[in-house]
């Protein structure tokens, strides 16, 4: 295997990378690499209980084996699942199987979870797309009627906790439990807002133009980290904010997309995953968000990206279409080491 990436070689062109060259490469911080879901359609975007003993996702289930079998309604959309971390263990869907759901994530008790869904509106009007560049190999949408459900991990007590207009997803607890962060349509633009995790008191803690979306509680509770698109349309950079949203700050701004941030448990370091090195070959980044110091961590040709830590940060998971053998994504699990930490850069000598 080869894959046309990273180092210039000659007149520009990229010097293709072995398996063995990469390998090499991403053990520097990933090893023992190996997939985590099987059998599906297609999965992504996974997330560790608090123990590190389970994992959320979203997944496609397999499709009819004939081409005769009519589908069933909302069978091409994503669904939600646990999965316990042990060999031999059998996913179990929580989500109602009606409609599209996204972006579960568990509390930090690990009794329950809460994702998006339309199962209350099934088949809503077109959705507004949010992330379509020719040439992607990853994009997602802004159904209308899609609001923030809480479960517990059997799909039992379904507990509806947003009922605006338009879309309401992409929540996430903070570290006490307390708090949800979550992105709203619920003004007429895509804004950042934090709730009770009962879903009182919503408050707004963005205000630009754009989207702005997908956020999370660092571990310490003091900031929040999320991803924009204000710099363009199909640009999305990522930015720190404090919990009151008065301190924002980007990370990144650059002409490649650059999204799904995400904490590490020291709430120092973040991954997250870039197009820089082509609209088709996402890649997963480490970065310090006090110096902005960064490190390449994959290497592989296609899609790495939505990579998050497992609470006590020995492992990363990430969803991958570059990795298994039909190319479909999947959720793959490494085991992590921080050290040695990215610097930054020297400075160049005048």
């Amino acid at each position: 295997m080869s894959v046309a990436l990273a180092g210039q070689h000659g007149g520009g062109a990229q010097r293709p990378l072995s398996a063995e060259e990469v390998a090499k490469l991403e053990s520097k911080h990933l090893t023992n690499i190996r997939q985590a879901t099987f059998g599906f359609f297609r999965a992504g975007e996974g997330y560790f209980s608090p123990d590190g003993g389970r994992i959320v996702f979203q997944a496609v289930p397999n499709l009819p084996e004939s081409i005769f079998l009519e589908p069933k309604p909302n069978q091409y959309e994503y669904q939600i699942f646990v999965a316990d971390l042990t060999p031999g263990a059998r996913p179990r869907m929580v989500s109602t199987g009606e409609g599209a759901c996204t972006c579960a994530f568990f509390a930090p008790d690990g009794r329950s979870i809460i994702f998006g869904s339309t199962h209350l509106n099934p088949s809503p009007s077109a959705p507004r797309s949010a992330y379509s560049r020719t040439g992607s190999r990853y994009r997602w949408s802004f159904p209308d009627g899609m609001d923030i459900f809480r479960a517990d991990l059997d799909g039992k007590g379904l507990t509806r906790l947003t009922d605006a207009d338009g879309y309401d997803a992409e929540g996430s607890f903070s570290p006490d439990g307390k708090s949800i962060v979550f992105t709203s349509h619920r003004d007429g633009d895509g804004e950042i807002y934090v709730m009770d995790a009962d879903g009182k008191n919503p408050r707004r803690i963005t205000n630009s133009k754009g989207y702005d979306g997908g956020p999370f509680f660092s571990p310490d509770g003091r900031r929040i980290v999320y991803r924009s698109d204000r710099k363009g349309d199909d640009l999305l950079q990522l930015y720190v904010n404090n919990v009151e949203g008065t301190d924002e700050r980007p990370l990144t701004s650059e002409e490649s997309v650059n999204w799904g941030p995400f904490w590490h448990p020291d709430s120092k370091h973040i991954v997250y995953s870039t197009s820089r090195h082509g609209h088709s070959n996402y890649e997963v980044y480490l970065m310090n968000v006090d110096t902005k110091a960064e490190e390449r961590l994959t290497y592989h040709d296609g899609f790495d990206g939505l990579p998050v830590f497992s609470p006590d940060g020995k492992k990363l998971m990430w969803t991958s279409n570059a990795r298994g053998t039909d190319r479909n994504s999947q959720l793959f699990i490494a085991d992590f080491a921080l050290d040695p930490a990215p610097e930054p850069k020297a400075a160049a000598n005048p």
